[in-house]
């Protein structure tokens, strides 16, 4: 039986819920389809960072980007953490993954709770901030410190289509899937 009518029909008495199904009977998700949810959440993002970054500015009355900057990326930060986390553990969706049919889910295909969908957040973090350490550390010029989180980044996505159920290592970290929404 194709996956969508499997998804789609109800249980009997005797088997189990639909969320008590094996993680393997969720639709796998290509890296490609991820990679595109993930442009179009960068944004969103975008739109939600700038309201962050001039509310910020607008409470301190800051006047220049160096004044209060390492306090302004922790707000950032924060703000971001609170919008991922809260709709991961909400319902699996933010925007663009509701767009792209995708939802995160955990060990019992149900969206992970918030301590997962918070470790997730700060695991997520992993496709930027290791070049980015190195920027300080190695005294690396901006171009070059660019590149090589380019590459980081390339790497990162391309060690998903190798791993079991071509899942991204913060999720396989964390415990949690990326799979398709039937509908």
């Amino acid at each position: 039986m194709p996956a969508a009518s499997v998804a789609q029909r109800s249980p009997s008495a005797n088997e189990a819920a639909p969320d008590a199904q094996p993680p393997t009977s969720l639709p796998l998700v290509t890296v490609r389809r991820r990679l595109a949810a993930l442009v179009y959440e960068a944004v969103l993002l975008f739109g939600v960072i700038f309201a962050a970054g001039l509310a910020f500015s607008l409470v301190l009355q800051q006047r220049n980007g160096y004044t209060h900057h390492r306090l302004m990326a922790a707000w950032i930060a924060l703000v971001a953490g609170i919008y991922f986390v809260g709709m991961w553990h909400r319902g699996g969706q933010t925007l663009p993954m509701k767009t792209w049919r995708l939802r995160v889910v955990g060990r019992d295909n149900a969206p992970p709770s918030l301590a997962r969908a918070t470790l997730r957040y700060f695991a997520a973090w992993l496709w930027f901030l290791p070049p980015l350490a190195l920027h300080p550390l190695l005294n690396l010029s901006v171009p070059h410190t660019l590149v090589l989180e380019v590459a980081w980044f390339a790497l990162w996505a391309v060690s998903a289509r190798f791993a079991p159920g071509r899942q991204f290592l913060h999720d396989r970290i964390v415990g949690t899937r990326v799979v398709a929404v039937l509908r």
